[in-house]
């Protein structure tokens, strides 16, 4: 039998999925392996997918039934919010004034400390 499932975790050992009910499953790293495109696509459009769900044993696993990869399923369509956006317009406007004239935007000073930091953890595995 097969069940619906989101994917809301892309991890190093597989996926992990919230099911139809709201309970957790593992996909294991084979199975995704095996169906990567399919994992990747679902969690980036929170697309549902229909899996089968093995619950022996502690924890509840699922993977593709047969291990073919059905389509996800669309989420539908999102809705905006006007006023949320012009709320939120005016808000970041707003925050501009707060940066520093002196010193660059606050989204440049982030973008610069993780490229030094991307750079350090760079030099630290090369030196191996």
């Amino acid at each position: 039998m097969t069940v619906s499932a989101v994917v809301i975790n892309i991890h190093t050992h597989g996926a992990t999925v919230r099911l139809a009910d709201g309970t957790l499953a593992a996909v294991s790293s084979e199975e995704f392996a095996a169906n990567r495109a399919a994992y990747v696509a679902a969690h980036a459009k929170r697309g549902e997918l229909q899996l089968v769900v093995d619950r022996r044993g502690r924890h509840a696993s699922a993977a593709f039934p047969g291990g073919a990869p059905v389509a996800p399923v669309s989420a539908g369509a999102l809705e905006v919010d006007a006023t949320f956006e012009d709320r939120l317009g005016a808000y970041l406007k707003a925050t501009q004034e707060w940066a520093p004239a002196d010193r660059p935007d606050p989204a440049e000073r982030h973008f610069i400390r993780k490229k030094r930091r991307a750079a350090f953890f760079e030099a630290r595995n090369t030196q191996a």
